[in-house]
């Protein structure tokens, strides 16, 4: 059967376009049952079991359910419990899922995929006897309610009369209940089902709050009322309201900040203090702000408040301060203002999942406790649960459902259970959900992708390739790396000159365009190293066999090649695509014995020398042309080969090899990003690096200022060539100190599509254009830029999506999420790991430096491990505490502590709690009368000392 329908359409020119839409209706459309033998069935589909083993009080039949749209939205994580089965979901709710929410979607998918599930999708829109058209005057939602109301009833007769098989519709839109039950069909809201179910209590856990709008508000009002969305959007029109991404302040619960993009300006920053000027914004959220009159702004706390002083372990709130109270407690006294406001209206909630555990009540038979969030950025949330004396001591995944009014906390509800507490595999797993990187196993769909354990290039692979398996080619990497997507190759010429190779690995030989493969890899964006694995971006058999270009093999790699002088100036660049065969697989260790003994006189080694002087000209001219050598202290574990626990850590140490490697690297990324931008001048994925705003040097500046140093800011080449001034004899680690500082200063690096930026450049690195092309097993960056590239030569073809500029900006977005959630994931892992070595290790005392200054606090670094951590000081209201931000400062009792000081630290693990474990650190030296460490050695005999070492 068809229908159809016309309509007029204006279109853009004044005209009239008249528009007609088929709508097939088919008679062939099964139930999915497999008790129906009456319906055809479509091969390899998953059915709806002949008898339903669920047992509920509301039927005494075999039943199945069909769900509405709400419970899809509201209620995923019932679904997502493994003794929800056997549902019918209609393509009217599927469709509206896909077009109102694509994680959501993605989750409904992911169910519907599970045979043992038993979710079945019944096309009731093109079924002929559930079709249902639109009615004059009747609103899309009521539509799409009445579509799943008439193919319930179908359901209830075509399964209910003769094969004997109940159909509850479950839906918590009340009024579609009550309209089903004037229609003779069985429905109820998930709440009434849930109860229902006869062996299966623990699901009233799950069940999702009303949200938000649905609260009714109840005893004292806490926070002032949100603004509705309307006139929020004509606040922001009018200029009146702003509007930003809420960050909240990891050290200091009442404190946050929101940054509002403005057109033709720098972005704007905003502060926010304050219990009620935070108004219900949870980290993430997407907020509108209203800016304070000038003479309310205010300046960032330099006080460390990480505990909320609030909570209280029964699961109702404690006294909330009042507003003079807190404002003595978060004020600052500082003249360095900043604009600062209230947040008025909540644009879009960016809630997801958290970790953490449940704070249970001391009251008897209660069912509302705490639940602590792992991230001390997210406010502490109220749960039901009846199971809180088997969650104790476990890591529990918990989602927000709505914040009121009157409620010092968010709603929430129990998801599931992850494991005990401080177990190494628990916490690991936390922290990689917490950073929302993804770790399940890649796709039946994904892995369909990958060719043959066994493949070998073809001649149709390489005939095209230029043949390069004879060159001198070796790769330099970390020990034990296996996804070796880079190598190096040199060979002198005729006439003085030298050919230098970059070579990598062509990983898009194998990731075509548009697959399973790709898409998985995109979302991915990247590989996550922590310290006991590593969470690949591509399948293994890409990452560490394929396209790792391991030694002695044939592998396929695309390859940047220059001729070069001997003063390091490129004569010409060529970009082949190619095939190689790698001479040797070196550590940075390995290679840097190659260039330190004389008696290696091998053609290897030979090249390898000069690659590593060319390596040096180009950092000179780098460095002379303003680029920006920093530091970051990176820990280095040695783990137990069996228990995989950490046995002992160190600092990095950074050999000639490294820097060699990491010039021709640079080298590469910049012919790269010149190639295809000159071809694809709007849709070229670059890398950039923007300047900080000078407010962002004023700690650097204050710290130097203090050790009788000059630091000129004002561009990366002044601020280079001052920080290599930067010496002092007496402090031969007060250099690296302020490259340390530097670092803090700058912003993030991004990827970008070139259409969508004007500016191209990267400041730490002083080149006018950069990309990503040398890594494209880890970085998904890498293997767009390889396409754009390989177009660039007529390598490859191009395909639409490579020149879409606004799908090439969000997936610039997605790359620098994911980008940054992996460092946070990395550095999380070192902590995690440093906590298991600190708890193996007990307690010891080491020489440290003092980073940054709080009002309460110090920060310091311990060099022998890069590790840093927090010296606090008595209570916040001690008279002997003097904190001097100009200076910057911290006097305790009497004893001056200065930014860059030398001191030395009793370190320790505090594990008294237990689900923020954390470094403590204690000051031994120097003394000061009224502060001991309160911590003994590992004889119990003493506190725990040590001298200063003289230097």
């Amino acid at each position: 059967m068809l229908k159809s329908k016309t309509f007029v359409k204006k279109t853009r020119a004044g005209g009239f376009l008249k528009v007609v839409r088929e709508h097939y209706l088919r008679d062939d459309i099964g139930c999915g049952s497999e008790l129906c033998s009456s319906c055809p069935r479509e091969p390899g589909a998953i059915l709806l079991q002949a008898e339903p083993l669920l047992e509920s009080e509301l039927c005494s039949r075999p039943h199945y359910i069909i769900l509405d749209t709400n419970i899809v939205f509201h209620q995923i994580d019932i679904l997502e419990a493994s003794v929800i089965q056997n549902v019918i979901v209609m393509q009217t709710v599927l469709q509206e899922v896909r077009h109102r929410s694509a994680p959501v979607y993605k989750r409904l998918k992911d169910i519907i995929a599970v045979p043992t599930k038993r979710f079945y999708t019944f096309t009731n829109e093109h079924h002929r006897e559930t079709y249902v058209e639109v009615q004059k005057g009747e609103t899309t939602n009521d539509y799409k309610d009445r579509a799943i109301r008439m193919a319930a009833a179908w359901y209830q007769k075509h399964l209910g009369s003769d094969l004997h098989i109940e159909i509850l519709l479950i839906t918590n839109d009340l009024q579609n209940r009550d309209k089903a039950r004037a229609d003779g069909i069985r429905a109820y809201t998930l709440a009434e089902y849930i109860k229902s179910l006869l062996a299966n209590p623990e699901l009233m856990d799950k069940l999702a709050f009303s949200n938000e709008e649905g609260i009714v508000e109840t005893g004292r009002i806490i926070f002032p009322e949100h603004l509705p969305l309307s006139l929020v959007q004509q606040g922001i029109r009018a200029g009146r309201l702003l509007q930003g991404t809420f960050r909240a302040n990891r050290d200091h619960f009442l404190e946050g900040r929101v940054r509002v993009h403005q057109d033709g300006k720098d972005d704007m920053e905003v502060l926010l203090k304050g219990l009620k000027h935070l108004n219900r914004a949870v980290h993430d959220d997407l907020v509108a702000v209203e800016l304070l009159p000038k003479e309310k702004w205010a300046a960032p706390s330099s006080l460390l408040l990480q505990d909320d002083v609030a909570a209280t372990a029964d699961g109702v709130e404690a006294e909330t301060p009042d507003p003079e109270s807190e404002e003595q407690v978060v004020a600052a006294a500082t003249t360095a203002r900043r604009p600062t406001g209230r947040v008025v209206g909540i644009i879009k909630r960016n809630w997801r999942p958290y970790c953490g555990m449940l704070m249970a009540s001391q009251i008897k038979e209660a069912v509302k406790h705490l639940f602590h969030p792992a991230d001390r950025r997210i406010p502490r949330v109220r749960v039901e649960t009846r199971q809180a004396h088997i969650l104790q001591g476990q890591r529990i995944i918990v989602s927000i459902d709505g914040w009121p009014r009157s409620s010092r906390y968010p709603n929430g509800h129990y998801v599931r259970s992850l494991g005990t507490a401080g177990d190494r595999d628990t916490e690991s797993e936390v922290l990689l959900l917490e950073h929302d990187v993804t770790h399940l196993p890649f796709s039946q769909a994904t892995l369909a992708c990958l060719p043959s354990p066994s493949w070998q290039a073809t001649p149709e692979d390489v005939c095209d390739r230029a043949d390069l398996r004879e060159l001198q080619v070796c790769s330099i990497d970390p020990p034990g790396c296996t996804d070796i997507d880079d190598a190096l190759h040199l060979r002198e010429l005729t006439g003085g000159n030298m050919e230098v190779g970059v070579h990598i690995a062509d990983v898009s030989h194998f990731i075509r365009p548009n697959t399973s493969l790709d898409k998985e890899a995109g979302e991915r964006g990247t590989t996550v190293y922590l310290c006991e694995k590593r969470i690949d971006m591509v399948p293994p058999l890409l990452s560490s066999n394929l396209c790792s270009l391991l030694c002695n093999v044939d592998r396929l790699a695309f390859s940047c090649i220059w001729e070069v002088n001997k003063d390091a100036e490129i004569i010409s660049t060529k970009f082949t695509k190619s095939i190689i065969n790698s001479k040797a697989s070196l550590s940075y260790a390995e290679a840097q014995l190659i260039l330190d003994d004389p008696n290696r006189q091998d053609a290897l080694a030979t090249s390898l020398r000069h690659l590593n002087r060319l390596a040096q000209v180009l950092r000179k001219k780098r460095l002379r042309n303003g680029a920006l050598v920093l530091a970051s202290p990176e820990i280095r574990f040695h783990m137990d080969s069996e228990t995989h626990d950490p046995i002992d850590l160190q600092c990095k140490e950074l050999k000639e090899t490294n820097s060699l490697v990491e010039e021709f690297m640079l080298l590469a990324n910049i012919s790269v990003a010149k190639k295809i931008q000159q071809e694809f001048p709007d849709c070229a994925l670059l890398r950039r690096h923007p300047p900080p705003p000078p407010s962002n040097y004023d700690i650097l500046i204050r710290a130097a200022e203090g050790k009788d140093l000059v630091l000129r800011t004002d561009s990366a080449k002044a601020l280079a060539e001052s920080l290599e001034k930067a010496e002092s004899p007496t402090e031969p680690y007060l250099n690296t100190l302020l490259r340390i500082l530097a670092t803090r200063c700058m912003m993030q690096a991004i990827y970008f599509s070139s259409g969508s930026e004007s500016d191209f450049s990267h400041y730490g690195l002083a080149t006018p254009i950069y990309t990503h092309f040398t890594s494209p097993i880890r970085r998904y960056a890498d293997l767009v830029v390889h396409r754009l590239l390989a177009v660039s030569i007529n390598a490859d073809a191009t395909f639409p999506s490579l020149l879409d500029r606004q799908g090439q900006q969000s997936m610039c977005n997605n790359l620098n999420y994911r980008h940054k959630m992996a460092q946070y994931a990395q550095r999380a892992s070192v902590n995690l790991h440093t906590q298991l070595f600190l708890k193996k290790r007990g307690t010891f005392g080491e020489d440290a430096y003092v980073l940054t200054v709080r009002k309460n606090a110090i920060a310091v670094l311990i060099p022998k491990y890069g590790l840093e951590g927090l010296v606090f000081f008595d209570r916040i209201d001690n008279p002997n505490l003097n904190f001097c931000e100009e200076t910057p400062s911290l006097t305790v009792s009497g004893v001056t502590l200065h930014m860059f000081d030398k001191v030395i630290v009793c370190i320790s693990l505090d594990d008294s709690n237990i689900q923020h474990q954390r470094i403590r650190m204690t000051l031994l030296e120097p003394k000061i009368s009224g502060y001991e460490s309160p911590l003994r050695d590992s004889t119990g005999e003493g506190p725990v000392t040590k001298k200063v070492k003289q230097k």
